[in-house]
């Protein structure tokens, strides 16, 4: 797949995505259904659908995916009866157990139509009310005894394990994993018994089933709030939820009568309650398969079943070992077969990522999935997206409160993840490890910045500066005199507060937007190169990358030098000036804006190279393409010879795109690559000028954050009133809140996310492939029927 073209460029496991293949499998009919379960499991495969040209009903499984489908709305039936009697489904995990689909098909059957029944006679049903707001109470409060002893076990184990960890050798886990794997025949089995029991026996029941079971039981019991209506006698009458566990017929017996002696209503509390979404997940798993396997074509001798699928190449292995578990576990005579095809066919993206990674993918799919092989730029959007908006956002005040909140939701992040949360709060969720380096970030930018909630402070040592007489902070310079050595980390303090403050300010962070602006693009550029390395694309080194890099650093580039050269030199020369001069007089006499010798010399050659580069970049491409062209298709006028073994029928049959016989037209090549060339040309000082919104937006959040400061805490700080105060102290922190920490940082990411997807991403990245979609049950049971 080209693993060796990588060049110098990143290394070839991050920059590019995962080498893909296309496979066929031949499966056996009698293993079909199993093989696609464990395929399911793996999560490596997308499927091509082989019978797109019949419809649904002509389909080899519409049965059984009507089957799923009526067991799938049996199943919500019960759902909307439970919601309806104010029980909400049990969303805890169970483990995983084998469904029958046929019995389960008769036993929904069999429950809805005892529903069914059971509404139809609802009337009848008045004795029973009662009865159910008991059992909706033992579920609630029953439900709630397990969350607390997991808990509770699972720190116990922690505990356990942290100590063994610190005591034990590095074959601990190994050798705990074989003592813990004990014959499961010889492990004690529970039972339980729930219900309910009047307060006033809660004692004597607690007391009596201790005597009479030797203290062999373990009882729970939690008081009801309000009091209920027994459903023997009718009265209202306060009472306990209680959960009895014990072992063996004897103790159940036991159990049994002392419950009935003392009144105490028992109510089933089974395992099905928690099972019930794993019933609902199983159906959703079957109906996926049984849609998978119509995606297959079936055989002339219709005994196996042949699929084609995208998976990657590191997933060979893994592939072969679901199929071979498969046959051996449905017990089929002839495995599956899996082999390789070859096709020019364009193979789907697929780059692994994590939690910590996923975001920021997301962030660069959005604009555009990448094509195959393509440079990602994910791996650095992983930088430079929080640290440009960091730019636009620098108070590290304001970067730790981010950095708070994102904290909670990741220390929480197992517990938030398994609920169903709101859109903004989800979206939120999904990007909190964006949020984090944005948050991280932004407190770096806030140190050089100088910035906690608009106020400076001596940090990393006393200020530089000092004043000569009272009345410099009324002046912009004068009176300011270099007492030390410069400030080591960040802006010095001294210009806080000060009327030279905002022109400091604005020329500093001008300038540094540029100098960040042409990085980056300079950045993608050079990806581009990295690109066509890879690909092999000659024609796109010489006439778009050299050209392109010459143009924007003849101009720009040669900005960037004459800023951190007057910097450097601490001239007065007028930048503005020098370039516009530039090109409208070229040969004038630079005077004091002279910053090095021969300047006048380097101006006319970067002139010069700029205007060459625009030729350069438009004529010869689009003639060598059509050189290229003729040279590939001359003397394959005649149609080649017919092999007997069919592989040339096999190649053009998977050859989706046809590039043997793609038509090329120079006129629309030459428009395009005239477009493409005006793009970059206009494109080079607008995306400049477009990196200036790092500083307008830096400026805006500096100053919204003195005035929140100065004109709102100072003012009230200042008052003696009390409430004035107390008052004012509410109004800074929902002001800080509402607008700094939430539109603000809105509005950088979403500035931020255009300067990568316009200004940086389009040097480079064409983003016109398609993702790659496996069939994967962790996929299915995120999706609703």
């Amino acid at each position: 797949m080209g693993d060796s073209r990588g060049g110098c460029c990143p290394p070839m496991d991050l920059f590019r995505s995962e080498p893909m293949q296309l496979v066929q499998l031949i499966i056996p009919m009698e293993s079909a259904r199993l093989t696609v379960s464990y395929l399911g499991d793996l999560g490596l495969l997308q499927f091509k659908d082989l019978n797109s040209e019949k419809s649904p009903f002509q389909r080899t499984y519409a049965g059984q995916i009507k089957k799923c489908g009526e067991m799938a709305c049996a199943l919500h039936f019960f759902k909307e009866q439970m919601l309806k009697a104010g029980l909400s489904p049990s969303a805890k995990s169970v483990a995983e157990t084998d469904f029958d689909v046929d019995d389960l098909e008769v036993k929904l059957g069999e429950l809805e139509a005892g529903l069914i029944e059971m509404n139809a006679n609802g009337e009848k049903l008045q004795r029973s009310y009662n009865e159910l707001v008991e059992y909706k109470i033992v579920l609630k409060k029953a439900g709630d005894f397990f969350p607390s002893a997991q808990q509770s076990a699972t720190a116990q184990r922690r505990e356990m394990e942290s100590s063994q960890m610190g005591e034990e050798s590095i074959e601990t886990p190994l050798l705990q994993e074989q003592e813990t794997s004990t014959d499961l025949s010889k492990q004690v089995k529970l039972g339980s018994i729930t219900g309910l029991v009047p307060r006033g026996k809660s004692m004597a029941f607690e007391r009596i089933l201790f005597r009479a079971t030797r203290g062999n039981v373990f009882l729970k019991q939690v008081p009801i709030e309000a009091p209920v209506t027994d459903p023997v006698s009718g009265e209202e009458m306060e009472k306990n939820v209680f959960m009895v566990f014990y072992s063996g017929e004897r103790a159940k017996n036991k159990i049994l009568k002392i419950c009935d002696a003392l009144g105490a209503n028992r109510y089933h509390f089974s395992e099905d309650c928690g099972k019930q979404a794993l019933m609902i997940s199983e159906v959703k798993k079957e109906k996926s398969i049984y849609h998978t396997l119509n995606m297959l074509s079936l055989d002339v001798t219709k005994k196996c079943l042949v699929a084609e699928a995208w998976s990657p190449v590191f997933a060979t292995k893994q592939i072969q070992e679901a199929l071979q578990r498969a046959s051996v576990d449905s017990s089929s005579q002839v495995g599956a077969i899996l082999q390789v095809l070859h096709t020019r066919e364009l193979p789907p993206t697929y780059f692994r990522t994590n939690k910590f990674t996923a975001a920021f993918q997301e962030i660069v799919d959005a604009y555009g999935v990448a094509k195959y092989q393509e440079g990602n730029p994910g791996v650095y959007t992983i930088v430079t997206f929080p640290f440009l908006f960091a730019v636009m956002f620098g108070d590290w005040g304001h970067g730790i409160c981010l950095l708070l909140a994102t904290l909670v939701l990741i220390v929480r992040e197992k517990k938030l993840s398994s609920q169903k949360l709101g859109d903004i709060t989800e979206m939120t969720f999904g990007g909190r490890y964006v949020i984090m380096m944005m948050s991280l970030f932004s407190i770096y930018t806030g140190f050089i910045y100088n910035e906690c909630f608009s106020v400076a402070l001596d940090l990393f040592g006393p200020s530089a500066y000092a004043c000569r007489d009272l009345s410099c902070r009324d002046a912009y310079s004068i009176g300011l005199i270099k007492v030390r050595d410069t400030y080591p980390f960040g802006v010095d303090p001294a210009w806080h507060g000060t009327r030279s403050e905002l022109p400091f300010l604005n020329s500093l962070k001008m300038k540094m937007s540029i100098l960040l602006g042409v990085a980056q693009m300079n950045l993608g550029i050079i990806l581009s190169y990295c690109n066509a390395t890879f690909f092999g694309n000659c024609l796109n080194i010489w006439f778009q990358f050299i050209p392109q890099m010459i143009f924007l650093n003849s101009l720009f580039g040669y900005l960037s030098f004459l800023v951190i050269l007057k910097w450097y030199t601490g001239s007065q020369a007028d930048l503005y000036h020098i370039m516009i001069y530039m090109f409208l007089s070229p040969t004038d006499e630079l005077g004091d804006n002279q910053l090095f010798p021969g300047q006048k010399t380097v101006q006319l050659v970067l002139l010069l190279l700029a205007l060459v580069s625009v030729p350069w970049m438009l004529l010869p491409k689009p003639f060598f393409l059509k050189r290229q062209h003729e040279n590939r298709h001359r003397g394959q006028s005649y149609a080649p010879v017919q092999t007997t073994d069919g592989t040339l029928l096999s190649e053009l049959n998977h050859d989706s795109h046809g590039h043997d016989h793609e038509e090329f037209e120079f006129s629309e090549v030459f428009v395009h690559q005239l477009i493409h060339t005006i793009e970059f040309v206009l494109g080079a000082v607008s995306n400049t000028a477009s990196y200036l919104r790092l500083w307008a937006l830096s400026l805006a959040h500096s100053q919204l954050s003195v005035v929140f400061y100065e004109k709102i805490l100072l003012l009230a700080w200042g008052n003696d009133n009390m409430v004035i105060l107390v008052v004012g102290i509410i109004i800074f922190i929902f002001a800080t809140v509402g607008v700094l920490l939430i539109m603000e940082t809105l509005s950088a990411f979403l500035h931020a996310l255009r300067l990568h997807w316009v200004e940086f991403q389009n040097k480079f990245y064409e983003g016109d492939g398609y993702k790659f979609q496996s069939f994967s049950f962790a996929l299915v049971d995120d999706k609703d029927d």
